[in-house]
């Protein structure tokens, strides 16, 4: 049933919100022949999960942060007349004993009942993105770096062979072992260390011959910007580009030799991940190393688009 004023011949909007470890991700779209085209995207970082690896309860700061940009992008998409969102919460949620806490906030200020997806699912949305984008060429292998978690899934055309989701990312990798800036060189070989231990169930997951290596989300987008030195970060630029794992390599040792300051100031950093961006490219680095495939093609798409046709298409 149309309200007075609807235009019923207009496409229909649908927005997708993905709360993660560490950013908050808005997509507003609308219909366009069978796929769907963006209206609106948002990105802010508010950490969600800071302190969750050690305490296992969501701080009340991060709450608020957090639901305080729900509240905003929720107003953002009902006013661009997206007629259903559909939220979900990640590692952070998923980990935190009082995840309560944060849904009751999030129902009370921004209307949403966010949902929270096990690592399979999170594993499953990002794969359907990555293949609609990349995958006309044949087999993907998808790598996904957050800040709690990191999903590896393989497959060929639209059907997962294997897939799983670990807990290490650059938010958790960044708490347990990195103690100053800039990182040491003993510290930086025990993240290299942990990344390692952490990724090694990879080696199960084998990637098909010729299989082309897809890199999603922020810590990708962000070294991707920052090796090719844009003036600022953006990661709608880098998105389908190739990004190799030299270049990788390189800006590790680079980076870490900075202070928090000086790497945000990076052309192509975005400021609120330079204290955590060495630990996700650690985990980057030993991913494409695992699957032996380089370089990888970068996508900005990740969760918040597969959640898109998933419940919208």
């Amino acid at each position: 049933m149309s309200r007075a004023g609807d235009d019923v011949t207009a496409p229909a909007r649908f927005a997708t919100i993905d709360v993660g470890t560490n950013t908050v991700l808005l997509l507003v779209a609308q219909r366009r022949g069978d796929g769907f085209v963006a209206v609106r995207e948002r990105a802010e970082i508010t950490r969600l999960g800071r302190g969750v690896d050690g305490s296992g309860i969501l701080q009340p700061a991060a709450i608020r942060d957090t639901v305080a940009v729900l509240a905003r992008y929720a107003g953002e998409a009902r006013a661009l007349g997206a007629r259903a969102i559909a939220c979900v919460a990640t590692s952070a949620a998923r980990d935190a004993r009082n995840g309560d806490d944060f849904f009751a906030a999030a129902q009370r200020e921004a209307g949403l009942s966010p949902e929270v997806i096990s690592g399979d699912e999170e594993a499953r949305l990002v794969y359907l993105t990555a293949w609609r984008e990349f995958g006309a060429a044949g087999a993907l292998a998808v790598v996904d770096v957050g800040g709690g978690s990191t999903e590896f899934i393989v497959g060929e055309g639209p059907a997962l062979r294997g897939r799983v989701s670990l807990q290490v990312g650059a938010v958790r990798l960044t708490e347990r072992h990195v103690r100053s800036h800039p990182i040491p060189p003993a510290e930086l070989e025990t993240l290299r260390e942990a990344a390692r231990g952490a990724l090694e169930p990879l080696g199960a997951l084998r990637p098909a011959r010729g299989a082309r290596l897809v890199g999603v989300a922020g810590t990708v987008t962000t070294l991707a910007a920052v090796a090719r030195g844009l003036p600022h970060h953006d990661a709608q630029r880098v998105h389908g580009q190739r990004l190799a794992a030299g270049e990788v390599e390189a800006l590790i040792p680079a980076m870490a030799a900075l202070t928090v300051p000086q790497r945000a100031a990076l052309p192509g950093m975005e400021p609120a991940r330079a204290d955590v961006i060495v630990a996700g490219a650690v985990v980057v680095a030993e991913a494409m190393r695992r699957s032996g495939l380089d370089p990888l093609v970068v996508s900005d798409r990740g969760v918040r688009w597969g959640l898109l046709h998933d419940r919208f298409g």
